[in-house]
């Protein structure tokens, strides 16, 4: 049979399509939904990988792949497992989405503990669920595309890029900037908390856009001035309690909400 011609070129010279899988761990794939939700780019997206497993769009599945998309946090022994023998295959692993970069909304039970939320949520029957962790915890991560969900743009230039063999490289500014640069009201003018200062851009302020203040889904922008968003949120009269409820939200935060807890605002005298 012959061998069937690129899909892709670039400067006249044929792309290299990688052969590609996604996989889910402990997650709502969301973020795998989001790249099928686009009809419009979604077989020129397609094109530029040679996907062969893919539970969400294919039934097909191979176990002979090169780079490994994984959603979800890791919360069972068996996902452990799992996910050791995927590493193991993989050339390049990509944590895709904020479970799979910082545990994600999942982690929030870590701080109620495992057992007292399995027993509101399951009741008496058996099932294993403990603390949800991030992939890294477990094994060497090659690349993270954040978010939650991830933004399908984004994620389909970085996929050019790895054709490409370019390197990825995510913004290190806040979303405030693209906030700005989209012309929007600020959302503390509006009543609205707002992560916007402090998390890593790349999401064209996806949630701002629609006045919806920003909770952090994509992690601390470079340098993030948490000291500073307290006096913003001071300012516009938020508590310290609905800083420390958005920074835990999705686990991006976690190592300056440890300092926030050792660390706390004073009360003053007779509040």
């Amino acid at each position: 049979m012959a061998d069937l011609k690129p899909v892709r070129t670039y400067l006249g010279m044929p792309l290299y399509r990688p052969k590609t899988a996604f996989f889910e761990l402990s997650s709502c794939e969301g973020c795998q939904l989001q790249l099928l939700n686009n009809e419009a780019s979604l077989l020129d997206f397609l094109s530029l990988l040679d996907i062969v497993n893919f539970r969400e769009a294919m039934t097909e599945k191979s176990d002979e792949f090169e780079i490994a998309f994984i959603e979800g946090s890791v919360t069972r022994s068996d996902e452990v497992e799992r996910l050791k023998e995927i590493r193991k295959t993989a050339n390049t692993l990509v944590a895709f989405g904020s479970c799979a970069c910082f545990g994600g909304v999942n982690q929030m039970k870590n701080r109620l503990g495992s057992e007292w939320v399995k027993k509101e949520v399951y009741g008496d029957h058996p099932v294993e669920s403990g603390f949800a962790r991030p992939l890294e915890d477990i094994v060497t991560v090659d690349l993270k595309i954040f978010g939650c969900p991830i933004k399908k743009k984004e994620v389909e230039k970085i996929i050019i890029n790895i054709a490409l063999g370019k390197a990825v490289v995510h913004p290190v500014y806040p979303v405030c900037m693209e906030c700005k640069a989209n012309e929007n009201i600020c959302l503390f003018d509006l009543g609205e908390p707002c992560l916007g200062p402090i998390t890593r851009g790349g999401c064209d302020s996806w949630c701002p856009n629609s006045r919806f203040g920003c909770w952090g889904c994509r992690g601390p922008a470079d340098d993030a001035n948490i000291d500073q968003l307290r006096e913003i949120m001071k300012k516009h009269g938020f508590s310290e309690e609905t800083l420390r409820d958005r920074l835990e939200c999705f686990g991006g935060f976690s190592k300056y909400t440890e300092a926030f807890r050792k660390n706390p605002e004073k009360k003053k005298e007779g509040k």
